[in-house]
């Protein structure tokens, strides 16, 4: 049986992240690719991690930054923050669906083709004022 149903809604209530975040799901490229490229902006203000995926050459890198700027807008429509005191508190990549095709070879055989996709997170946070 169900019980304290009400308590833990408000204890889930209490503890959930209230920071600005984006996500893009099912993105067609492999996961460890797009990891490579947001290892690159990991902790960087939003301004600077603009400007480094912007001139990048991977195809990461793009995919990447419509994230980040689906992120900046939610951070100043739904949560009234300015983007000049806001980094990039967290970014990964986690595997998404997989598309399982064959490749028919000579003498009765088979090559298996696995191809990728991925799921891309950005989490914003504001920066603490040093004093």
């Amino acid at each position: 049986m169900a019980t304290r149903i009400r308590q833990k809604a408000e204890n889930r209530q209490k503890n959930k992240d209230n920071r600005p975040y984006a996500v893009a799901k099912d993105i067609r490229m492999s996961s460890s690719k797009v990891r490579i490229v947001l290892d690159n902006i990991r902790g960087k203000k939003v301004n600077e991690a603009v400007a480094i995926l912007s001139y990048m050459p991977q195809k990461g890198a793009s995919e990447s930054l419509k994230v980040l700027k689906s992120a900046i807008a939610n951070a100043e429509n739904n949560k009234g923050l300015s983007s000049d005191n806001l980094y990039v508190a967290e970014c990964y990549s986690t595997p998404g669906k997989q598309m399982k095709r064959v490749n028919f070879r000579g003498r009765g055989r088979v090559d298996h083709i696995i191809k990728r996709s991925c799921h891309i997170t950005i989490v914003l946070d504001e920066m603490k004022e040093a004093k």
